[in-house]
């Protein structure tokens, strides 16, 4: 375990994570919110925060998946 958390913080997979997760997340939250938000109602800020770190978590494992699995030689 303690390689995959050495590999998830790493400069570069946290940099990538976050862009996704920028992108993905706006997305999502205008999807799923961007009705209420036009309509002036009020923000489910526990989707927001979902919305932004369901895609950070996924791209982080995807990332760090891959990395292991190329210094494994697979």
């Amino acid at each position: 375990m303690r390689p995959f958390w050495a590999a998830a913080v790493q400069k570069q997979i946290v940099l990538n994570a976050c862009r996704i997760a920028l992108v993905v997340g706006t997305a999502l939250n205008l999807i799923n919110q961007g009705e209420a938000i036009l309509a002036g109602h009020g923000i489910a800020w526990g989707h927001v925060a979902m919305n932004y770190l369901v895609p950070y978590c996924v791209a982080t494992y995807s990332a760090v998946k891959n990395e292991l699995n190329c210094r494994d030689g697979k």
